[in-house]
């Protein structure tokens, strides 16, 4: 079946045919699903060779993570690929802006993630057509599913984006390198209906509609690549007059949710299986296995994100799980000690309300250097907002019982070459 075919195919029955009245019938789905690929896996994956394609088997395989995949990479494929050879195409790629080159017919990119830990992630053109089929069927605007120009701003091109092609839509790279002034005259010559962007460059994109440089109206907006505050999420609703902000929970690990025409966070149930492994009451940290994708399994792969649970019913119809939002990362949790010198973690999203709650902010990146060390960059400093901030801070501190740090203030600026993180711890720890 040719690409065109299987992204049609695939367009129909997310959009159309794939219905699952109960969430029963959603657990059937994946375990149907995970046993067919731990069947193809164990034909074709030497890492796999042994496994037991059942669902106790399943259960009994080991949580991989990105460490463990880099160093397994090669037994771990299906198509052969050589991590080294696979890995020199990727940095070249990335070297000249030029995303075309394969690796034996595979399509291949490099992945930090907002961890900054480079990855290296293959795509065949088989698994590139599911992706594109599903992803179009659960983001094209539910009114206007044809004559779409969609514009998708990203640090890297891959043949995976070029896919969603055809006579049907436009689809225009932006590469977040090039100048940003051109991009800008570029985008408001195109003038999009759906618009695709990381939070950082929906940022600077509203910056330039409010002052007037260009005038823009897309259909959709969608945020991707990085976490989206409810801070920026209301600033974009506002400048792009939408009352849904859209957001795609997409990485290397696969297309594992998105935010629906009614506004509630889904998790792709139907292409990948989540495990919860709960930090508290209402956060965990998702294990993923992906039973579409073959070319580089993903099998019970923990993610470094914490996630927020939702117990929400949602008037779409949809009975995949809901999260109310994703927080941050397990590594930009803030460490800082108590008065008995005990460690006392404290979630980014805590952390960011410190900010938040302080009015006339609203760029800002917070970044533990120590313990005792924060420094915080802001787009307006003034003595009243460094006030107002250590006073949010002081009232966080007294509450969970931390040792207020000491705060430096320094100018926020832009760096378009690095995924933006509002909260970010810069040192490794090791839990005592």
């Amino acid at each position: 079946m040719t690409e065109k075919l299987i992204i049609l195919k695939t367009f129909v029955e997310v959009r159309w045919l794939r219905k699952f009245k109960t969430k029963e019938a959603v657990k059937k789905h994946q375990e149907k699903m995970i046993v067919k690929q731990l069947k193809y896996l164990k034909k074709n994956s030497p890492f796999f060779k042994d496994v037991d394609p059942s669902m106790n088997g399943f259960k009994n395989l080991p949580i991989m993570n990105k460490q463990i995949m880099m160093d397994n990479f090669n037994d771990l494929n299906t198509v052969g690929i050589d991590r080294d050879e696979a890995m020199e195409i990727a940095i070249n790629s990335e070297k000249s802006r030029e995303f075309k080159e394969k690796c034996n017919g595979i399509s291949v990119g490099l992945s930090s993630g907002t961890s900054g830990h480079r990855g290296l992630f293959i795509i065949s053109d088989r698994d590139r057509s599911l992706w594109a089929g599903a992803a179009m069927a659960k983001l094209l605007p539910k009114k206007k599913m044809f004559g779409n120009k969609i514009a998708f701003f990203l640090r890297a091109d891959n043949n995976l984006y070029e896919t969603v092609k055809s006579k049907f839509m436009e689809f225009e790279y932006f590469d977040i390198y090039e100048d940003f002034k051109s991009n800008m005259k570029k985008l408001n010559k195109y003038q999009p209906t759906v618009l695709i962007a990381p939070p950082s460059v929906l940022m600077l994109i509203a910056n330039a509609i409010e002052n007037k440089t260009i005038n823009i109206d897309p259909v959709k907006v969608i945020s991707v690549a990085e976490v989206l505050t409810e801070k920026d999420e209301e600033y974009f609703k506002k400048v792009f007059n939408k009352e849904i902000i859209y957001q795609v929970y997409q990485c290397t690990e696969g297309f594992i949710g998105y935010k629906c025409e009614c506004g509630t966070f889904h998790i792709n149930e139907d292409v990948v299986f989540i495990e919860k492994e709960y930090i508290d009451k209402d956060r965990f940290i998702p294990i993923v296995t992906d039973y579409i994708r073959r070319t580089q399994p993903i099998i019970r792969y923990r993610l470094n994100d914490i996630l927020v649970d939702s117990n929400k019913t949602c008037e779409c119809g949809l009975n995949f799980m809901a999260i109310e939002k994703i927080e941050g990362r397990t590594d930009d949790m803030f460490i800082f000690n108590d008065k008995n010198n005990n460690e006392i973690a404290v979630f980014p999203d805590f952390i960011s309300r410190c900010i938040i709650y302080v009015d006339g902010i609203k760029d800002y990146k917070i970044v533990q250097k120590q313990k005792n060390q924060v420094i915080i960059y802001l787009d307006v400093v003034t003595p009243k907002i460094k006030k107002d901030i250590e006073n949010e801070f002081l009232r966080l501190a007294d509450k969970m019982q931390f040792i207020m740090p000491k705060f430096e203030y320094k100018k926020y600026q832009v760096d378009m070459t690095k995924k933006l993180k509002r909260v970010e711890r810069s040192f490794a720890h090791e839990k005592n």
